[in-house]
């Protein structure tokens, strides 16, 4: 009888993955299969651990996260590397060749002019500068700590360009870019973005016994009686019920931290980037892997001998249907046809800008130009 039971279940399981792999549907971030389990097992609050590519892997409300590192040489009149272009796929050039990529860029390295449409992008800033311009006419310079948040909602164009600003020194460059979906009722809102300067980011510094520093950035959520910037207003960050969290954490060696619990049913992921060894919860998370961590216990964090250095993802699921295709995420492939159709009917606007690698200019500091002609130096 229970070997038939396990039968029929697999029977259904596998019936199940095969008409939603027909339909298309078949992603894990929309479906979840759940297997009569009758008798109780022990659930490791640290699971799913991985090893994390060029895009690390994300759990609901964040679609995309990708780590930039790249260590730029000196750059020339034009803000681009001194150094030759030769041997590069210029355009499409994401293999690091010297250390660094020119990305889509063909001068200057970065993202020259692109579409977005029903969800929001956030730029996190570690070294060096980026240059912003968009289809709302918004420019802005922003980087060395720096976060950008920015609402596509109904439809923007946007260009993320790397200034090579410094002429007799190299231009290295870090940053995450993170992508946070937008429920249905928000993914045809108006676009916006903010400017979370560096200085109005919480920065934590906890010293142990020993003097050994835990040192935690929090862009989004709060932590330890801190509490970031607020965001976009029709982000799903922006209720506090979501528990939406974005935390980057610098460890001393032989150090530990622990990050209290969330609520159930929220998602909380562990990106382990830099470091030989980190454990959490006791569970080993090898060098540059990520991990799912119980959101409903405490996240004790360990380092090894060496600096380690973690990003957390945390949010409430928004459990609605995710169709993307490209730049766009809606919740149905109607929605997605309509994007296209959009687009090509009125480019989200236009692009006001003599280029789409737009550049500012070389002495120009940290800025923001916003679309209603509000101006803000970066602080």
């Amino acid at each position: 009888m229970e070997l038939e039971k396990r039968s029929r279940r697999g029977f259904v399981t596998k019936v199940s993955v095969g008409v939603l792999a027909w339909l298309g549907l078949s992603n894990s971030r929309n479906v979840n299969i759940i297997e009569d389990i009758s008798e109780p097992t022990f659930k490791n609050p640290i699971r799913d651990i991985k090893p994390m590519g060029f895009n690390w892997d994300t759990m609901d409300p964040f679609l995309f996260c990708v780590h930039h590192e790249d260590f730029f040489p000196k750059g020339n009149d034009e803000l681009g590397p001194v150094s030759s272009l030769k041997g590069r796929t210029l355009g499409d050039d994401f293999i690091i060749k010297d250390g660094w990529r020119m990305y889509h860029g063909k001068k200057v390295p970065g993202f020259p002019g692109h579409p977005h449409r029903g969800f929001e992008t956030i730029t996190v800033v570690r070294k060096g500068m980026v240059d912003h311009a968009d289809s709302m006419g918004a420019s802005g310079r922003y980087g060395e700590g720096d976060v950008q948040w920015m609402t596509a909602g109904k439809g923007v164009q946007h260009s993320e360009m790397f200034p090579l600003l410094k002429k007799d020194e190299d231009n290295p460059l870090e940053l995450f870019q993170i992508w946070l979906n937008l429920p249905k009722r928000n993914k045809m809102v108006d676009p916006h973005f903010k400017m979370l300067w560096g200085s109005s980011i919480p920065k934590i510094k906890l010293a142990d016994s020993q003097n050994r520093l835990t040192e935690i950035e929090i862009m989004a959520g709060q932590l330890n009686g801190a509490s970031a910037p607020a965001p976009p207003p029709n982000s799903w960050a922006s209720d506090p019920g979501n528990e939406v969290a974005i935390y980057n954490i610098r460890m001393d060696p032989n150090t530990s931290f622990k990050i209290p619990k969330a609520s159930e049913g929220v998602n909380r992921m562990v990106y382990f980037y830099i470091g030989e060894q980190l454990t959490a919860n006791g569970t080993t998370i090898p060098k540059y892997h990520s991990a799912y961590a119980e959101s409903t216990v405490d996240l004790e964090l360990k380092s090894g001998s060496t600096e380690c250095k973690i990003l957390i993802l945390q949010g409430r699921p928004i459990n609605e249907p995710i169709i993307q295709y490209g730049p766009f995420v809606m919740n149905t492939k109607q929605e997605i046809q309509q994007a296209f159709d959009d687009f090509h009917a009125t480019k989200f606007g236009g692009w006001p800008w003599s280029r789409y690698d737009q550049v500012h200019d070389r002495n120009e500091g940290r800025f923001a130009r916003h679309a209603d002609g509000k101006y803000e130096e970066g602080a």
